[in-house]
């Protein structure tokens, strides 16, 4: 198990603060303390929820109580036609399931992703089940100003993009992953999955920038 040694040591490669990590990972300042001190003994799920955070930042516990920034060579997969769509969302919820973790989503058109989706409603069912289960898995979306085709409401969060700034190009960030996925290719679509903490960091920079000057929807009904 990851020692209260490894964990202080992941933070100063982080640069990440006692109390950012509580935040992170819903516990208190204190409770941190005692667990660098070793004073106490965390709860496996506890351990499992800090291995995550620091995944997601690109540092990884090793052998012979190490810590390290992970190598930064890219894996590169890919997803192409409808079967290979419904394989990269299965990818996503086996993922998801082992880590848990912020998704980033832009570009967004539902109605792209359930014409080409095998099985749409499984897929939203089986996620919004995993969300209410960790606990520790957020998704936001970002569709194009106007569209209320709000499909996966039951377990990510939307905002409206302003139509002079929304891109069709559609992507996922999420842990050390950044998808790229086209629904232009033949056969439609084409997901390119590249394992890269460093991509997904600049994406999910990005995303965060264009979140916080996205408009919440006001309710359907006000729509002219």
């Amino acid at each position: 198990m990851v020692s209260g040694r490894q964990i202080k040591a992941a933070r100063a490669l982080a640069d990440l603060r006692q109390d950012e990590l509580a935040h992170l990972v819903g516990l208190t300042v204190q409770a941190i303390r005692k667990i660098e001190s070793e004073s106490v003994q965390p709860r496996e799920g506890t351990i499992t929820d800090i291995e995550r955070i620091f995944t997601d930042k690109g540092i990884e516990f090793i052998d012979n109580q190490g810590v390290r920034v992970k190598p930064q060579s890219a894996e590169i997969i890919t997803f192409e036609g409808i079967n290979g769509f419904s394989k990269f969302y299965d990818f996503i919820y086996d993922y998801l399931q082992k880590h848990g973790g912020n998704v980033c989503v832009g570009g967004v058109d539902e109605s792209l992703f359930s014409k080409y989706r095998q099985n749409p409603e499984e897929h939203r069912e089986r996620m919004a089940s995993l969300v209410k289960q960790r606990k520790n898995i957020s998704m936001r979306i970002l569709v194009e100003e106007g569209d209320y085709n709000f499909v996966a409401s039951s377990y990510a969060e939307y905002r409206w993009q302003s139509k002079e700034y929304f891109s069709p190009t559609s992507f996922y960030a999420f842990g050390e992953c950044l998808a790229l996925i086209s629904f232009t290719n033949d056969p439609p679509p084409l997901v390119i999955l590249i394992k890269s903490t460093s991509f997904a960091d600049a994406y999910r920079h990005s995303f965060d920038f264009a979140w916080s000057n996205a408009q919440e929807p006001p309710p359907a009904k006000k729509r002219k």
